[in-house]
């Protein structure tokens, strides 16, 4: 882990490259609890001394910041990347909670939209990881509980963001690729769902990809909006979704707001956040 980061993108404090953020007071948190800090568990594993309590870390984070004036907030937004991002999502409420209620609170979700899709070979793989997951970490209990009500005999399924965004009120933008690299990578194609290792130059580069191999990329395109448009219409809901073959980056510049990047409806994502 490095230990000098660079604030750039989103964080920058550059106006000519983050005209809408540039003068915020910043703060970066490292990911580190593996369950996008939702696990809550009292024992300690007695061969790893691993702790599974993530909730308690961001619930320290908050009673930290809010210590160093946070509380005065007037405009606050949580956001975060891949993983972090899909914790974004899921504590979006509770960050809401733990702010005055006359400041304005949104969340930011890059590379977090995780979809529930099978493998190419027909494998549930990224639902059963999820369920070991909220298993280990005893995560069922702070995940959206108007979705694990919904949810009692898998209240795992409330980890991914297409279940559970439906019960976020706060409002949240949604940043992400319909041909997310991570996603092809590890939920449609995980290793052991290509054991002939035909996909292995495909995930990686998509200029190399046979048809067949594309068809497939597009199915799972479609599959990802699927989950969206399932949502529903929301005022208190924003995307920005791509078809980069990519994952994450509204902390790169490039990616964020520059001559090069990538825009909707001629907007970069740094000028529809901004929006």
């Amino acid at each position: 882990m490095p230990k000098i980061t660079y604030f750039t993108g989103v964080l920058s404090n550059d106006p000519q490259l983050n005209p809408d953020f540039y003068n915020w007071n910043l703060v970066k948190i490292r990911y580190c609890d593996g369950s996008s800090y939702t696990g809550d568990i009292e024992e300690v594993d007695p061969d790893t001394n691993l702790h599974f309590r993530g909730e308690r870390i961001f619930e320290a984070f908050m009673e930290y910041f809010l210590g160093k004036g946070m509380i005065y907030a007037k405009n606050a937004i949580l956001s975060g990347t891949s993983a972090g991002g899909l914790g974004a999502i899921l504590h979006c409420d509770k960050f809401r909670l733990f702010l005055p209620l006359t400041a304005r609170v949104k969340c930011i979700s890059d590379a977090g939209f995780f979809v529930n899709v099978k493998t190419i070979s027909g494998e549930p793989h990224i639902e059963e990881m999820y369920k070991r997951v909220v298993a280990l970490h005893g995560s069922a209990k702070n995940l959206p509980p108007s979705c694990t009500l919904f949810s009692l005999d898998n209240p795992s399924l409330c980890f991914f963001p297409q279940y559970a965004e439906q019960h976020i009120h706060t409002p949240i933008f949604i940043i992400n690729s319909a041909y997310d690299s991570f996603q092809i990578n590890n939920s449609l194609v995980p290793n052991d769902a290509d054991p002939y290792n035909e996909w292995i130059y495909c995930k990686h580069d998509i200029n190399v990809c046979s048809p067949s191999q594309i068809l497939t990329l597009q199915d799972f395109r479609l599959a990802f909006l699927e989950a969206l448009n399932e949502l529903g219409p929301s005022i208190s809901r924003g995307y920005f979704i791509s078809s980069c073959h990519s994952h994450h980056g509204i902390e790169i510049q490039g990616y964020w707001s520059y001559n090069n990047s990538p825009t909707i409806a001629n907007k970069t994502i740094a000028e529809a956040v901004g929006d």
